[in-house]
């Protein structure tokens, strides 16, 4: 790691943990900050996976669109070689860059992000990597009432986190 992304890294650990502040304890936002680091890694490797199979194809990966016949055999074929190589799969709208996006828009993302974060343990059930990734994100509880009494501020909490992990 150069010194560069060392100071990115430790700029993004701040601005986290800036947001998190007073919410919970250091070692409670400890579970939610190297969790969304951990996403956001996931999302950006499986991303750049995906474009290179699909570079023949001159496609990019987040512009599949998942409810056609096409796209569903383009993620089919993405999702088998992933777990192979990878050991998990993400579909374009559970990217960590979407979900963000989507929470930017003032999307409620909560349900989503608990869901797709089950979806990567999922994803490895029956390969050699499910050891590796089970209860991954059990530390990430999203229902915590430390996050925000309502649901609405607990989604916009979590929103402010992703929006300044993806930035």
């Amino acid at each position: 790691m150069t010194d560069e992304q060392k100071k990115k890294l430790e700029q993004k650990l701040w601005d986290i943990a800036n947001t998190l502040r007073g919410k919970m304890g250091a070692d409670e936002f400890r579970d939610y900050i190297l969790g969304f680091i951990f996403y956001k890694y996931l999302s950006e490797r499986m991303h750049s996976y995906a474009n290179t199979l699909l570079e023949a194809e001159k496609l990019d990966f987040t512009a599949i669109d998942e409810t056609t016949a096409d796209g569903q055999a383009f993620l089919d074929a993405v999702k088998d070689a992933s777990v192979e190589a990878l050991g998990y799969f993400l579909k374009p709208s559970e990217l960590f860059s979407a979900v963000s996006r989507r929470g930017e828009d003032g999307t409620f993302i909560l349900g989503d992000l608990a869901t797709i974060l089950s979806n990567i343990e999922r994803s490895t059930m029956g390969t050699e990597s499910e050891d590796d990734f089970d209860h991954l994100f059990e530390d990430l509880d999203l229902t915590s009432t430390k996050l925000g009494r309502s649901e609405d501020a607990k989604n916009a909490l979590i929103s402010k986190v992703l929006i300044v992990t993806e930035n």
